[in-house]
């Protein structure tokens, strides 16, 4: 257990480079397009799914194993945390003990996992379990029952401090010191935003003594990252306790808060993200839109921090057959989501179905939901998510994983054969730069230039790209101006199959 420990705690998990990633379907630094398409990839589910299992009777998560959770990679191992299940019943249709915990799990490859036997929680008498320590004076503040998000911070000065999470526990709202707001809220117990930090991922203390939210809504968080000065918790809060900008009813939605020191976080929010068919379609009731009966967002977005720019997945929630009841018939898939300002969020292409569950009799053939777990390996992407029977009959409640091209979630291409092509890209700093791009010929290779502020050609400052592959480094013919704002343009041949999916922009 100590060496677990040692080991984690001397890990050291990548910063987020001094680089700039131009994604293809990314307009807002691409926003300049002549002759061009975007063409969204859809990854392919891996042939080991799902590749975490539940545990035998008796662990942790028997009951079943979700990534309503995190994956990082150290520089040497991948890192999970998830959610877990005792059992497999439902007790008033909710966990047993209002409980499900943070299990954590290990892997080389990202495909075969283990878990660890950490020694910190009891568990039927027994420590010799997965499960991760938290440690707080409100009991009911460390029982994890939602949604957990895990971060890494390198920035952070105090070293308890580096890894934080944020998830949702169910509290009596006798527990919560100084009171909650109840508007709209006839229940006991609240869902409520819990905070904690650690020095190594494994053993957590609870940020304070009452809920980040306590001053707010009854809000479910998914997602916590830094972004800018501010660490921003986002989420899914649905009618009546928000609404569009109009006040009209707005079913499940996107809402973040944010928090300059991780300790205090605002009582106003931002609506980041809202589908289409939610602000246009003829709307159900409030009673409607909670059951279901409506197409909407499902607990936000999960996210992947690039520094510049956040990507990710969102649930999409599938309106259900009219007269069902709970949530039998309820299909959710999940789309592609981008932000520029780690507030706003969009779809590149509107109800596009970047995953989606599987046939009947598959293992995922219900509801999927997203985690904060994509990690480049090697020229791959791998994305994990998880399984949910909404119908609580427990079938096959457990953990997948996709993969696609690195960085490939989209492609820009020619849109008619007989012209040519070119974008041009937002301004940055001067330095080096690489691109991520497939289907070049001998015959018609790409050519880029790099322009002034004011789209004028950097005399000398222009390269041609032959090769195909995911990081290519672009050589200027001239060596460029350190420092100076640029632009870069790339151009397309007439005869061109190239499928540029990224720019990568280092100072």
């Amino acid at each position: 257990m100590k060496s677990l420990i040692l080991l984690a705690t001397l890990a050291t998990l990548p910063l987020h480079a001094e680089e700039r990633v131009l994604f293809a379907f990314d307009e807002h630094n691409i926003a300049w397009q002549h002759n061009l398409k975007l063409t969204l990839v859809a990854p392919d589910k891996h042939s080991a799914n799902p590749v975490v299992r539940c545990g035998p009777k008796g662990s942790p998560d028997y009951g079943h194993a979700i990534l309503y959770g995190t994956v990082l990679h150290d520089g040497r191992k991948f890192r999970m945390w998830y959610l877990g299940m005792i059992q497999r019943e439902l007790e008033r249709g909710q966990a047993p003990g209002w409980w499900r915990p943070m299990c954590y799990a290990e892997s080389t490859d990202g495909i075969v996992w283990t878990k660890p036997e950490l020694g910190l929680v009891d568990l039927g008498g027994n420590k010799q379990n997965n499960i991760c320590l938290l440690e707080g004076e409100v009991h009911s503040m460390t029982r994890v029952n939602d949604f957990l998000s895990v971060m890494h911070d390198p920035e952070e000065r105090d070293p308890a401090r580096r890894f934080k999470v944020a998830y949702i526990a169910h509290m009596p709202y006798d527990d919560i010191r100084g009171g909650m707001s109840r508007v709209g809220v006839k229940e006991s117990r609240v869902g409520a935003m819990i905070t904690a930090t650690s020095a190594d991922g494994l053993r957590w203390k609870i940020v304070g003594d009452r809920p980040a939210n306590a001053g707010g809504e009854r809000f479910e968080v998914s997602s916590l990252y830094r972004f800018g000065k501010f660490y921003h918790a986002s989420g899914q809060l649905a009618s009546p306790w928000c609404w569009l900008n109009d006040g009209r009813p707005a079913g499940r939605v996107m809402m973040t808060y944010r928090s300059p020191d991780f300790r205090s976080w605002s009582q106003a929010k931002a609506l980041s993200m809202v589908l289409p068919q939610q602000q246009t379609d003829p709307q159900p009731t409030v009673n409607e839109m909670l059951q279901g009966f409506s197409k909407q967002m499902h607990m936000g977005v999960g996210v992947w921090n690039r520094g510049n720019v956040l990507v990710g997945l969102q649930g999409i929630w599938q309106a259900q057959p009219a007269g069902t009841k709970g949530h039998d018939g309820l299909k959710i898939d999940l789309g592609l989501a981008i932000s520029n300002d780690g507030v706003h969020f969009r779809e590149p292409v509107p109800n596009f179905k970047f995953l989606e569950h599987g046939r009947d009799g598959e293992w995922d053939s219900i509801a999927l939901l997203q985690g904060h777990a994509f990690v480049n390996v090697g020229e791959k992407t791998y994305i994990w998510y998880s399984h949910w029977d909404c119908e609580g009959k427990f079938r096959s409640q457990e953990i997948g994983l996709a993969t696609l091209r690195r960085d490939g979630f989209g492609h820009l291409s020619r849109k008619q054969d007989d012209n040519d092509a070119h974008f041009i890209t937002s301004t940055f700093t001067a330095g080096k730069a690489s691109i991520n791009v497939d289907g070049i010929t001998p015959e018609a290779p790409l050519t880029v230039q790099l322009l002034d502020p004011l789209d004028q050609p950097i005399a000398g400052c222009t390269a041609t790209i032959t090769q195909n592959g995911t990081r290519l480094p672009i050589q200027w013919s001239k060596k460029v101006p350190s420092g100076r704002s640029v632009a870069l343009r790339l151009n397309f041949p007439a005869n061109s199959r190239a499928k540029v999916y990224a720019v990568y922009l280092n100072n």
